[in-house]
């Protein structure tokens, strides 16, 4: 089999069940430690992950009460967890809405350099009239709107990551020639938007730019992803919504003029492992048990864009809910959370249950040989390229994946046993290093 299974480690403080932190074996304190990611990092590594991914927003997420709050800055942790891994890549969440291509592209061209090519980038545009009011705005801009920025934004960045041809520093001690002046190309863009002058004072890095990562779902955010991701994390609940995500999404991309191949799609899933399917059951009562209800229920109707004190725990959701197009939030994870209550006739106390471990994404508990069931059929029956792994609890769920997953995925041949070769991270998924644009240019 030469297809091999992707995996990226999604990382989340104790876990990404939102009652992971209640258990006698975490650490409340785990999510602004050093320690506590470099060790999730090793073990990754240890399992030969494709790469590690750290999601961001800019605003305080929940309340203080529900779960650990706060977390430390993507991208300045990954530049310490780079000194403390050799292979696996490392992806973190920026937002398009709310920060500036210069910087951003420059500090995302320095991890590159820093971590010999590990770095990507999940594109983000962030929905939310708490982040807008961060940045002085009365209200969050419409969807459209957000997406239209982050296209030109990404365009910015891609000139400003190109402005340095490779073999711009000569290096000439003899001839007291540092670098050739030619080789540089200030973008000068004029747009919308932005407006970006001069070049990146930052050399162009290893994979020329990191590799571009994409998690919405909705009409903008494929139409996105097919002009731009190399990689799109997704939620999917079942393999039929998986398999039509996945066909649509390879279809977009080779319609905007690109390679199906180079895009790698990776639903997520929240693993909970036992030595048995009872006790996989077991461990994931225990986390539904200290569920805070009330907390799920202010999370669901600011989600769904309902007034608090709407929701009743033990009936279902309203029959009259507004569709997906009159949201100006997060479009897809609404039309899945409402398909999800809707399809299983879910109470909102059982909705906040299946909520509660993945915010939508598909949650499994079983033996180890039937999570690799789950990937292995997803994986050949044209529903992903690869996986999102989402442990429940962080260190232990980590830990059971490698420690009992990973070996049965090996012996099926559907990943590697080690990682061979030093490789960047877009070699690690198959894509190309990108021709630098002026260049291309040039030779038209």
């Amino acid at each position: 089999m030469t297809r091999r299974l992707h995996l990226n480690a999604f990382l989340m403080n104790t876990g990404h069940h939102e009652a992971s932190w209640r258990l006698p074996e975490s650490d409340p304190l785990a999510h602004v430690e050093l320690g506590h990611y470099v060790r999730l990092a090793r073990t990754a590594e240890r399992g030969t992950f494709d790469s590690l991914f750290l999601a961001d927003g800019p605003q305080l997420w929940s309340n203080l009460a529900q779960r650990p709050a706060g977390a430390l800055e993507p991208l300045t942790l990954l530049t310490a967890l780079a000194t403390a891994t050799e292979h696996i890549g490392l992806i973190a969440t920026a937002s398009t809405s709310y920060n500036s291509p210069y910087n951003l592209a420059r500090k995302f061209a320095s991890l590159d350099i820093i971590s010999g090519g590990r770095a990507g980038w999940n594109i983000v545009t962030t929905a939310g009239a708490e982040a807008a009011r961060n940045f002085g705005l009365e209200h969050e801009p419409a969807h459209a709107e957000r997406y239209a920025r982050a296209a030109e934004f990404l365009d910015v960045a891609l000139k400003l990551w190109d402005s340095w041809e490779d073999d711009a520093i000569v290096a000439d001690k003899a001839a007291g020639v540092w670098g050739d002046d030619s080789k540089i190309h200030p973008p000068r863009h004029q747009g919308t938007y932005f407006r970006v002058e001069g070049a990146l004072n930052v050399p162009r890095s290893p994979q020329g730019y990191p590799l571009l990562v994409q998690a919405g779902s909705s009409e903008d955010g494929k139409s996105f992803a097919a002009r731009y991701a190399e990689a799109v994390f997704t939620a999917q609940q079942t393999i039929e919504d998986a398999q039509a995500f996945y066909a649509d999404l390879k279809s977009r991309t080779a319609a905007a003029g690109r390679d199906p191949e180079h895009i790698k799609v990776l639903p997520g899933i929240v693993p909970v492992i036992g030595s048995t399917e009872a006790e996989a059951r077991a461990k994931e009562q225990l986390l539904e048990d200290h569920i805070v209800h009330r907390h799920g229920v202010a999370n669901l109707e600011r989600l769904l864009q309902l007034p608090n004190g709407t929701l009743a725990l033990d009936a279902q959701l309203p029959a009259d809910l507004p569709s997906e197009d009159a949201v100006e939030g997060a479009k897809s994870r609404y039309t899945l959370v409402v398909g999800l209550a809707r399809r299983e006739r879910l109470t909102v106390r059982q909705l906040i249950g299946r909520l509660g471990g993945g915010r939508g994404h598909l949650t499994f508990a079983g033996t180890p040989e039937q999570v690799a069931d789950q990937i292995e059929s997803w994986f050949t029956r044209g529903a992903a390229d690869g996986f999102n792994i989402m442990p429940a609890v962080l260190p232990s769920g980590l830990d059971a994946f490698v420690d009992h997953v990973v070996p049965i995925l090996r012996t099926r041949g559907l990943l590697r046993a080690e990682y061979g070769p030093r490789q960047t991270l877009r070699e690690r998924y198959g894509l190309p290093r990108p021709a630098n644009q002026y260049l291309e240019a040039a030779l038209v």
